[in-house]
C-alpha cells in the first residue's frame, strides 16, 4: 500500500500513479510464501533422490517453482519406471519425516564445493556464495546432510515444514532431458483427496472395492481385447465371402479383381484381409476401401505373378486422390494410403476398376 490512493503490486502500479517522495509499506504474503517455501525446498530433495536412485549423471536442467506446484527438468536419457518415481518419492518422504533442520551458510566457492554441495546450472559464483543443506539420515544428528546446494532461494526452516511430497507427472521435454512435476503441503493433500475420490467413482463403476480394481480392470482389458479379436475376424470374414466362403472375383479386363467397401473399420486390418483375399482368387488384384470416423483408407494387393505388370502403389495413389487425400505408397505387390473424403470410398473404388481395365 502506498500513501494515499495508490496500490502497488511487485513490478506494477495496479491503481492509481507514483512518484519520487512517496512512502509505500510493503508486506510479504506469508502464506503464498510458507507454500513457494516448500515447494522450493522439496526440489532440493527431490534432486538428491534422483541422484541416489538413477545415478550421478541427474543434473538440473530447468526449474519452476510457484506457490501451488514444482516442475523439475533434470538430465536423464530414459523414462523413469513407475518403481523409480515410486522410491524417489519415498525417499523425499522420509526426509521430510525426519524433521531435520535445513541450514544456510555463507562460504567460499572452493569450501562449498569441498563440502559437497552442487552448482547448478554451470553458473559463475562471486567471492561468496549461500549453502543451503538438508536432511540427514534417520537417527543422524551430524555428518554429511542428505542435500548440499549452492542457492540463493527462500527455503523452510525444517524438512518438516514441506508436510508432504507427490509426484503427479513425469515426461518427456527433449532429448535426454525429463521433467517431473510435484506438490507439497496442502497442495499435496488436495491433490491425494482428488485421486482418492476418483479411485472410489471408478471402484463404484466398476462394482468392486479399490483394493480389487487392478484384477477387474485387468480382466476387462483382457475382455476387450478377446472381442477385438473376435470382431476383427468376423470383419475379415465377411470381408472375403461371409464365414470363408468365398464369392468369385469378377473379371476387369484380364485380369480378376475384388474390390471390398468395408464400413466401420480400422485401417490396421485392411492387410491382412486382404492376403486372405489374394490367397482365395488365386491370380489378381485386390482393392480394399474402409471408412471409419469420417475418413477412408486403402489397401490394393496384387498377386505375386502380377507385380511386374500391375502396379499396387499407382492403383493406391489413384484410389487416394479419389478420397481427397495425397501421396500413398509402399510395394508393388502391396500399398496403402488414405483420405478425408469417406463419402468416396465407392468412387475410389470406381476409380481402381477403371484404371485396371484400361491396362487391358
Amino acid at each position: 500500500k502506498v500513501a494515499g490512493d495508490v496500490h502497488v503490486h511487485i513490478g506494477a502500479v495496479a491503481r492509481g500513479t507514483n512518484k519520487v517522495g512517496d512512502f509505500a509499506e510493503l508486506k510479504v504474503d506469508t502464506a503464498r510464501r510458507d507454500r513457494t517455501r516448500a515447494n522450493h525446498s522439496a526440489t532440493h530433495l527431490l534432486h538428491e533422490a534422483l541422484r541416489r536412485r538413477l545415478g550421478e549423471h541427474v543434473t538440473q536442467k530447468g526449474s519452476l517453482v510457484t506457490p501451488d506446484r514444482l516442475r523439475f527438468d533434470i538430465s536423464q536419457p530414459t523414462p523413469l519406471s513407475f518403481e523409480d518415481l515410486v522410491a524417489v518419492e519415498d525417499d523425499v518422504n522420509k526426509r521430510i519425516l525426519e524433521n531435520q533442520d535445513v541450514s544456510t551458510r555463507l562460504m567460499t566457492p572452493d569450501a562449498a564445493v569441498e563440502a559437497g554441495a552442487l552448482a547448478l546450472f554451470g553458473e559463475k559464483y562471486g567471492e561468496e556464495v549461500r549453502v543451503v543443506a538438508m536432511g540427514y539420515a534417520r537417527g543422524q544428528t551430524e555428518g554429511k546432510p542428505f542435500s548440499t546446494e549452492l542457492c540463493g532461494g527462500t527455503h523452510v526452516r525444517r524438512t518438516g515444514d514441506i508436510g508432504v511430497f507427490k509426484i503427479v507427472s513425469e515426461s518427456a521435454v527433449a532429448a535426454g532431458v525429463r521433467r517431473i512435476e510435484a506438490v507439497t503441503g496442502e497442495g499435496a493433500r488436495a491433490y491425494l483427496s482428488q485421486q482418492a475420490d476418483l479411485l472410489t467413482e471408478i471402484a463404484m463403476i466398476a462394482k468392486a472395492s479399490p483394493a480389487e480394481l487392478p484384477a477387474r480392470v485387468g480382466a476387462l482389458v483382457e475382455a476387450k481385447a478377446k472381442l477385438e479379436r473376435e470382431l476383427s475376424e468376423a470383419r475379415r470374414a465377411l470381408a472375403v465371402g461371409g464365414g470363408g466362403k468365398a464369392s468369385g472375383p469378377e473379371k476387369v479386363g484380364a485380369f480378376n479383381y475384388a474390390g471390398r467397401k468395408l464400413e466401420n473399420t480400422p485401417a490396421k486390418e485392411l492387410k491382412a484381409t486382404a492376403d486372405e483375399l489374394k490367397k482365395q482368387i488365386g491370380s489378381g488384384v485386390v482393392a480394399l476401401v474402409s471408412t471409419e470416423e469420417g475418413k477412408a483408407s486403402v489397401v490394393v494387393a496384387v498377386t505375386d505373378d502380377l507385380a511386374k505388370t500391375v502396379s499396387a502403389v499407382d492403383l493406391v495413389k489413384i484410389a487416394v486422390a479419389e478420397l481427397g487425400g495425397k501421396g500413398g505408397g509402399g510395394r508393388p505387390d502391396m500399398a496403402q494410403g488414405g483420405g478425408p473424403a469417406a463419402a468416396k470410398a465407392a468412387a475410389a473404388l470406381d476409380a481402381i476398376k477403371a484404371a485396371l481395365a484400361a491396362k487391358g
